[in-house]
């Protein structure tokens, strides 16, 4: 019974997988949703970059064809497409890290047993599969993890020098500039990535005849920052009105001020609460080993 019921796990198994690979790689019909997401792709490259160049090495084609795949599948991502883009990270290089990643663990979880096995410890042969696709599923998504939790200490100073940002523009606005050059002078103050990413969409807003507020809300639509796009709509609003731009930014950079303060603030009590479970915790244990000879004796144990 058991032998019957492990044949049919392991052919229903092996099934599922072939019918998911062979799905996979057989081209179907185009929905709406995955033709929308080409056209936003080949609005984001522009006129003037043409079609991606194609990728030379093993890694570059492997991740041109899962981006292609994505793309057709109408996977957007964008959250996680948001977070690369804030890192300076190539999405179809990440694509293949991924697969690359997840086609290691999924030999790596067999290794295991087989160790494990050289040591008398299991016998089922069910357990290599079910390990290699744990460890893949697990290896596939550990870049995910890696990247967002940069991307949050990224945004993090990306605020901040925002708030800074902020204030350098109204300053220039107070000397008697006009806004779009407010806006390019508080960005050439300073050669730190932030500050590059500011000024880069701010040039490129001037060479494309946009205006520069709409460029930094797309530079913040792009970045997932929120911001930005919320300074982007109060320029739009009140460009017109020097006096209206000054207290506007003025007081932006003080509730990012404000906000970051309060950050640090919470940080901090965070980390003087765990100091103080762990010294609790050693106090508690220092207390044990006095106590413990004498309860011992006590108890005649």
């Amino acid at each position: 019974m058991n032998s019957i019921f492990l044949t049919v796990t392991v052919g229903a198994i092996a099934g599922l997988g072939i019918f998911a690979l062979v799905r996979a790689l057989m081209p179907n019909r185009r929905g709406a949703v995955a033709t929308v997401a080409q056209i936003d792709a080949l609005r984001a490259a522009g006129p003037s970059n043409g079609p991606a160049p194609r990728a030379t090495d093993l890694k570059g084609r492997l991740g041109q064809r899962v981006s292609a795949f994505y793309l057709q599948q109408g996977w957007e991502q964008r959250s996680l497409r948001a977070d690369l883009a804030v890192l300076d990270r190539s999405w179809d290089s990440f694509l293949a890290t991924k697969v690359m990643l997840s086609a290691v663990g999924v030999f790596f979880g067999p290794f295991l047993f087989a160790i494990a096995w050289q040591l008398g410890v299991g016998s089922n042969p069910v357990i290599p599969l079910w390990m290699a696709l744990l460890f893949g599923g697990l290896f596939f998504f550990l870049p995910d993890v890696e990247v967002r939790r940069d991307a949050v200490d990224k945004r993090r100073d990306l605020r901040r020098v925002i708030g800074a940002y902020l204030d350098l523009v109204s300053m220039n606005l107070a000397g008697g500039r006009g806004l779009p050059e407010a806006l390019m002078a508080a960005a050439e103050i300073g050669d730190g990535w932030a500050l590059l990413r500011i000024r880069n969409a701010l040039a490129d807003a001037r060479i494309t005849g946009t205006s520069q507020w709409v460029a930094l809300g797309r530079l913040g639509d792009e970045l997932g920052i929120e911001e930005l796009k919320d300074l982007s709509v109060t320029l739009g609003l009140v460009a017109d009105d020097g006096a209206k731009v000054r207290e506007s930014l003025a007081s932006r950079a003080e509730t990012m001020r404000h906000r970051e303060l309060s950050e640090i603030e919470g940080g901090a009590g965070e980390k003087s609460q765990s100091m103080l479970v762990a010294q609790l915790l050693l106090c508690a244990g220092f207390l044990v080993f006095l106590i413990f000879p004498a309860a011992m004796r006590v108890f005649k144990v």
